[in-house]
């Protein structure tokens, strides 16, 4: 059975998981969320949820989807309910938590029920705007706001300022918060500026223009969690058999949360929320906390990835199950890419947030395929890792030895051995491979042409400035290392090499 027949049997049996839903579904509409991605439900709507329940935000989400395939339909069906499980390892302690999420009022269609979208905007309970519409959402196309509804993101959130600003006049009292959580550096004066755009375009007029810009709050944020769906078949099973209903929204996600939006008092008053949780961080400046990310969690994984995989592994978490590969992962975080940060930063804190890292990795609950990891491998290595690189370079004349290695380890992935219909492959141990990245094709005819040539190979890499924005063999001794080290892996394996 579903979880609408069921509905007053949950509520009714689970009451320490989702207590007082009678207040909670009479609570106000304060949030205006465009997608229905397990993102935005796994952290954004945990931490209202969470509020709500304190009796802190007393405010509810309508969410926004594009389009009519998928989520709404289930929203409806569910009263718009969903199963949240977390679990997986916080400060060496097992977590291992089910709640039911009771934040969302309703599912609405962009393309069907613009009207009444429209109508949201025009509430005097709206108060925070929040979207995740992948980084390809955020763009500035030519669109037409007056359309039912616009087509990208940034046209239809002008639309709904627009309806606002007709409703309201230019009224400081009913500008809103408005947080975009793209994975986009300066992504919300990257929105407002597109906003503003649109506005001109449309002639919407300097009084809306000047209300824009003066009155709502377009906060930067980074978010940081990871949730990947549904748990397995044998978790959804034990937890249905567990609570007596199925869930067709249940998520699942790691204990560790991060909410950074870079606001000012009056957004710290409007996102009342974030007094419930650590985790939402509300500062005038996030840079810290996006370089925390970008160098110690994903430049992490960009350098092992490649390195555990021709190690043998499939996930992250396998990979820290093997002892050499855990101790390379823990020194290459600490003790390199740490120190090494392009960005002022005391050693405590990048010490205390690689351990949070490290604990994630060790989640067992999580399987991160490290094949995922490598897709646009080229890409995150030029902006995760080469900027940490330099850096190290500006103190030390020596090059970082497990950086090395790893940077070696790619190179070795990226050896292209067949291409068919565009997409390129690689081989290990007879077993072949996708390479998804860009570059694929550069690395393929690179190979070709160096063959058993390693060190010419390595050199002509290095050496390429429109991959890496610099020339890397001026780094004293980083080619002759990297050189070393592709032609011990290719002779005797990766095992051999970090051993």
């Amino acid at each position: 059975m579903s979880l609408p027949q069921l509905s007053p049997q949950l509520l009714e049996n689970n009451q320490a998981l989702l207590p007082h839903y009678e207040q909670i579904s009479k609570l106000p509409e304060k949030v205006l969320q465009f997608g229905t991605g397990v993102l935005l439900r796994g952290l954004p709507d945990y931490f209202i949820d969470k509020a709500n329940r304190q009796g802190l935000f007393n405010g509810r989400i309508a969410i926004i989807k594009s389009t009519d395939r998928g989520g709404v339909d289930a929203f409806n069906q569910q009263q718009n309910l969903y199963t949240h499980v977390i679990r997986g390892i916080e400060d060496g302690q097992t977590v291992d938590e089910t709640l039911i999420n009771s934040s969302v009022s309703r599912t609405l269609s962009a393309s069907t029920q613009w009207y009444d979208i429209l109508q949201i905007a025009a509430s005097p309970d709206l108060q925070v705007i929040i979207s995740n519409t992948t980084e390809v959402g955020i763009q500035l196309i030519d669109d037409d706001i007056h359309a039912s509804p616009p087509v990208s993101f940034p046209a239809k959130l002008t639309a709904l300022l627009y309806k606002r600003f007709q409703t309201f006049g230019n009224n400081p009292e009913h500008g809103l918060v408005i947080i975009p959580t793209e994975l986009l550096p300066d992504n919300g004066k990257i929105l407002r500026d597109m906003v503003l755009e649109h506005a001109h375009r449309a002639h919407l007029g300097a009084n809306f223009q000047n209300w824009v810009e003066r009155y709502n709050y377009f906060c930067s944020s980074l978010v940081d969690r990871i949730v990947p769906g549904k748990p397995s078949e044998d978790v959804r099973n034990s937890i249905f058999d567990e609570r007596g209903y199925q869930d067709d929204l249940i998520i699942m996600s790691e204990p560790y949360r991060l909410w950074a939006i870079e606001g000012n008092d009056h957004v710290k008053s409007v996102l009342s929320f974030a007094q419930v949780d650590e985790g939402v961080i509300i500062a005038p400046d996030i840079d810290i906390y996006r370089e925390l990310k970008l160098r110690l969690l994903n430049g992490t994984h960009t350098l092992i990835v490649g390195l555990c995989y021709l190690y043998g592994k499939e996930t992250v978490r396998e990979s820290m199950t093997e002892p050499v590969l855990e101790e390379f992962t823990t020194q290459l975080m600490l003790d390199e890419l740490g120190p090494s940060i392009p960005y002022p930063v005391e050693k405590s804190q990048y010490t205390a947030f690689g351990n949070q890292v490290l604990d994630r990795f060790r989640n067992p609950f999580i399987r991160h395929l490290l094949i995922d990891i490598t897709v646009q491998y080229t890409a995150k290595m030029r902006m995760r890792n080469i900027p940490t690189l330099l850096k190290h370079y500006e103190t030390e004349q020596t090059p970082p030895t497990r950086f090395a290695i790893g940077f070696a380890a790619y190179l070795v992935f990226m050896k292209a051995v067949s291409e068919r219909d565009g997409q390129f492959f690689g081989s290990h141990q007879g077993v072949e491979y996708p390479i998804r990245c860009d570059a694929a094709g550069y690395f393929y005819e690179t190979w070709q042409k160096y063959g058993n040539d390693t060190d010419g190979l390595v050199k002509a890499v290095l050496s390429n400035v429109g991959l890496w924005e610099h020339d890397l063999t001026n780094l004293p001794g980083f080619e002759a290392q990297v050189a070393a080290n592709v032609n011990d892996i290719l002779k005797n394996g990766v095992a051999s090499l970090l051993a």
